[in-house]
């Protein structure tokens, strides 16, 4: 099945502890049906110091579900994504403006 949600797609997050807030996709794990989005999900992790990296408390971004994303369009609202054929290729559109994303 084609990904809905890509690296680099602009989201908005729907619900939990982070709801509106909106970042880029910087990983996806589909196997999973999780993303990891950049400024969202924040936990802080205890990291060892070692000879590459200063050691401490470092903030890191969690995975969150997918099916807790939407897609922002053109206008900046949350969308949905469906999938249509044009010029022989599939090609991903927001459902609410029809634009080709």
């Amino acid at each position: 099945m084609a990904a809905k949600l890509k690296k680099g797609d602009t989201v908005v997050v729907l619900t939990g502890k982070d709801k509106g807030k909106q970042g880029e996709i910087t990983s996806v794990n589909p196997s999973a049906n999780k993303a990891v989005v950049e400024g969202v999900n924040i936990a802080i992790r205890h990291t060892k110091q070692s000879a590459s990296s200063q050691g401490g408390r470092i903030a890191k971004a969690m995975p969150i579900d997918l099916s807790n994303l939407a897609i922002v369009d053109k206008n900046g609202k949350a969308t949905r994504v469906g999938f249509r054929m044009e010029d022989g290729k599939k090609v991903r559109f927001a459902k609410t403006t029809g634009d080709v994303i």
